[in-house]
C-alpha cells in the first residue's frame, strides 16, 4: 500500500478551497494531466466523477464516490479505476482570518502488481503534486 499525506497553511476559507476540490468540472483547465472530466452524479452529500489522466503517454482513468461535509471534510471511495484500494479524505481546518490548513491523505493500492509497475511512475507524481495544484489554482483565482 502506498500512502499520500500533504498539509499545507493557505491564505484562503476553507469554503473557498473546498469548492474548488468539488469543482470537478474545471480540473482540466489546472491539471496539466487531466484532459477531460465527467460529473456522473452531484448532490449535496456527494460527487461521483470520472478523471481521466494522461501523463507521458499513458493513459488511465479513476472514478470516485466523494462524501461531502462542507466546507471541513470530503472523504473519497474508489468506484472505478486501476486500484485495488483507493480511500482518500480532503480536510479544511480553519484558520480564521488567516485561511485554512488543506490535508489530503490517500492510500491506495494497485490492482496487480503488473498494474502498479506500469503506473505507479505515472499516478505517483500526479497525486503528490494535487495539493500544490489546488493551491495554486485558488492564487490564480484570488
Amino acid at each position: 500500500m502506498t500512502t499520500v499525506l500533504k498539509s499545507v497553511l493557505v491564505p484562503h476559507s476553507a469554503a473557498t478551497m473546498f469548492a474548488l476540490v468539488d469543482d470537478v468540472e474545471r480540473y482540466p483547465e489546472f491539471l496539466p494531466w487531466c484532459p477531460a472530466t465527467q460529473v456522473l452524479e452531484r448532490t449535496g452529500e456527494v460527487t461521483r466523477a470520472r478523471i481521466d489522466i494522461g501523463y507521458h503517454g499513458l493513459k488511465t482513468h479513476i472514478t470516485t464516490l466523494n462524501r461531502k461535509l462542507p466546507p471541513e471534510r470530503m472523504d473519497l471511495e474508489l468506484v472505478d479505476g486501476p486500484f485495488r484500494r483507493f480511500q482518500g479524505r480532503w480536510r479544511f481546518e480553519p484558520l480564521g482570518e488567516a485561511g485554512c490548513r488543506v490535508e489530503l491523505s490517500l492510500d491506495y493500492t494497485f490492482s496487480n502488481v503488473a498494474t502498479g509497475v506500469i503506473l505507479r511512475p505515472v499516478l505517483g507524481p500526479v497525486l503528490e503534486s494535487l495539493v500544490d495544484r489546488f493551491v495554486a489554482r485558488a492564487q490564480a483565482l484570488a
